[in-house]
This record gives C-alpha cells, structure tokens and sequence, in this order.
C-alpha cells in the first residue's frame, strides 16, 4: 500500500509544531522557575501573589503578549489555509499549555495536585483556576487542532458548522468570567486589592457547562470526519495515486 504523500506531510508539520511548542513550553516553564524563585512564590497560592515590583508586572504582559504571537506564528506557517493554521495554532496552543504544566512539577515540586490554584494570565484582569480547569481546555484543543490538520484532503479539512462555533464562543466567554469572576468582584477596590486577591472557591459547575459548549467543534469535526472515512475507505488510493 502506498503512502499518502499529503498525509506524510500533514503528520511531519504536526510533528514539527508540536516538538516546537513541547520545548517553547520547556522556555516558558524555566522563566517561571526564575520569576517565582526570585519572589520566593514557587507556590503561586499564598500571600500578596502579585507582587509591586517596578517593571515585572508590565514585562509579564508583554510576554504574555508575545506567546500568544508565537504560537499563532508557528500556525500560520504550518498551515496553508485559513482552517488549517488556526486549527494548528490551537493546537500548538495546547500542546505549550499542557507541558508547561509537565516541566514545573520537576522544576520547582509544583503543582502538588491538578486542583491546585495558579494564576493563569494577566489580560485584562487576573485569571485564577485550578490546574485542571486549563488543561481540561488546552487538551480540547489539541483534538480539535489534530483532527482538522490530519484529515487527508487539507483544501477539504473538516470544519464546524455556525451553531457549534457559537455555542464554542459562549463556552469561552463563560469560561473567562469563571476564571475573573473574583478578579470582577475586587477590581472596583483598585490595583492593591487585585494583586492581593486570593480565590477561594472554583465554580465547577459553570464550568464544566463551559467546557461542554467549547466541545461543540470538536465533536462536529470528529463526527465529520468519521463519517467521511466510512463513506471513503482509507486504503482507498487518492486520485494523485491511481494516476
């Protein structure tokens, strides 16, 4: 049987996206090590977690700034349309996510467990969760990226209809208010009161309600795509091959 030159491709590009974000993530977990070494919060859960120090809270957004370029970056050039570099830029968004998680456990001995609360990004307000909440999303969106990237044809890759993107886009929003809504509550109280701020409850429900809704595309795309396999076999030559 031969091999699918397109399909080669796809699972090298995929390869190469995912071996570059495993070690962006490697980056990003050292900086991390350094940063909470030097304000001795290797435990980002404890007193005054944001601390005032000139300068590090405006690098901090800017770095965060420039991982997100980063790995849209590296999706747009793996891909070759619009579908499938978004598609690879959540993926290797996922990818970055989950192994940064990965490398700090043996770097600084964090976290002790996925119900750990961290503080998850600064834009536009403080996000805080439990360490699984964002893995939970990071690995939605590594099927999502992987099932759309690896599909045979790419100028025919599956792709969710308008009901499962809104219903995505409604999961994300409420997803964010789970992980700010503590920070919404204090943010009237001014800059102190946010950097002092620590959550002490985590609503599961609403979240779990917010992790369904962002399913929606992936399962669309799985079914799409199991349903076009059954209809055309995998050993099926492409026309490039019986030509």
């Amino acid at each position: 049987m031969k091999t699918n030159p397109k399909a080669a491709t796809a699972r090298a590009r995929w390869l190469v996206v995912g071996g570059f974000t495993v070690a962006m993530a490697w980056v990003e977990s050292a900086v991390v090590l350094y940063l909470r070494t030097l304000h001795r919060r290797l435990d980002p859960y404890q007193a005054d977690p944001l601390p005032p120090e000139f300068g590090f809270m405006a690098a901090e957004l800017i770095r965060e700034l420039a991982t997100l370029v980063m790995l849209a970056s590296v999706g747009w050039l793996a891909g070759r349309n619009f579908r499938t570099r978004f598609a690879y830029s959540l993926f290797a968004f996922g990818v970055w996510d989950l192994f940064y998680y990965v490398f700090l456990k043996p770097l600084t001995g964090w976290p002790n467990s996925l119900f750990d609360w961290d503080i998850l990004f600064l834009i536009p307000l403080p996000w805080w969760g439990p360490v699984l909440a964002p893995c939970l999303i990071a690995a939605l969106m590594v099927v999502f990226g992987t099932l759309v990237t690896q599909f045979r044809e790419e100028s025919a890759a599956p792709w969710p209809g308008w009901p499962s993107r809104i219903a995505c886009m409604l999961g994300g929003a409420l997803a964010l208010y789970v992980f700010m809504a503590d920070a919404i509550r204090v943010a009237p109280q001014g800059e102190a009161a946010l950097r002092a701020m620590l959550p002490t409850r985590f609503h599961w429900p609403l979240f779990g309600l917010a992790l369904l809704l962002m399913a929606a595309p992936a399962a669309e795309v799985w079914r799409q795509v199991w349903l076009r396999r059954a209809a055309s076999p995998v050993d099926a030559p492409s026309p490039e091959e019986s030509a």
